[in-house]
């Protein structure tokens, strides 16, 4: 990416089209993980923009977990693993596009049996009531990076088990069918990788793999999903943007005197 006095962008892209570089160069694993990126001066002359906008740039950079956030000092890449926000976790679909990944999925397993005790709490259903679940592999063009487990009440797993099975999203025709993914609650931590998972994945049982467990609901706050999805090492890393305005203490806060 060169300066063209010519054509220059409005002055507002420049700084996202020098993230986008780096962070494509990030991933490419040009600098390493733990590696520094070239000083600030050095950035603008490559890039031929301001030093602010390099700084711009880096900003967006340090809030997707790329690289350290300390000013003065050449910025260390703390990974390479794509990064994929709360907000987008409702659709790995649309996260993998938005990261300029090729989406895929292919279904291993469907059953219908009994709810066990966890997801009859988790989905709000009756004792001894149905549930329908899922085995799948996601891929991120081509490559296995997680396996998902989704637990569905049997009116939504009934609409899942219509869907082929190497169909590349889940969520667009279950939304298409009326089923709306609202809200969800995320709990993140720690797995060892089981038989399947090895076999999914192409990792060795026992592994460590990060884990994803999600409720998700309706506008009306029903549960539609109860889901668990476990991701390689080094392949996603996970955003979360806290603000006290959105708080129940920041509301305490405005009204004091």
């Amino acid at each position: 990416m060169t300066a063209d006095d010519g054509a220059r962008p409005p002055t507002g892209t420049l700084y996202r089209k020098v993230a986008a570089d780096l962070r494509e160069a990030i991933a490419a694993g040009a600098y390493g993980s733990g590696g520094k990126l070239p000083a600030e001066s050095a950035l603008a002359e490559r890039y031929g923009v301001s030093r602010g906008t390099i700084r711009q740039a880096l900003a967006v950079l340090r809030a997707d977990g790329l690289v350290t956030s300390r000013r003065g000092t050449r910025r260390v890449v703390l990974g390479t693993a794509r990064v994929q926000s709360f907000s987008e976790l409702l659709s790995f679909t649309s996260w993998a596009r938005s990261v300029g990944e090729e989406p895929g999925g292919r279904v291993e397993r469907v059953d219908r049996r009994p709810a066990t005790p966890r997801e009859g709490d988790q989905l709000r259903l009756e004792p001894g009531a149905e549930v329908v679940t899922v085995l799948r592999v996601r891929t991120l063009s081509g490559r296995p990076v997680m396996v998902e487990r989704s637990v569905y009440p049997v009116w939504v797993g009934e609409l899942v088990a219509r869907i082929p099975a190497d169909a590349v999203s889940h969520t667009e025709p279950l939304q298409e069918q009326g089923v709306v993914f609202a809200d969800a609650d995320h709990t993140i931590d720690l797995v060892l990788a089981d038989d399947d998972d090895a076999r999914l994945l192409g990792c060795a049982a026992g592994e460590a793999l990060l884990r994803e467990r999600r409720r998700s609901t309706d506008p009306v706050g029903a549960p539609v999903e109860w889901s668990e999805d476990r991701y390689l090492r080094g392949t996603v890393a996970f955003t979360v943007h806290n603000s006290i305005a959105a708080s129940a203490l920041g509301r305490r806060h405005r009204r004091a005197p």
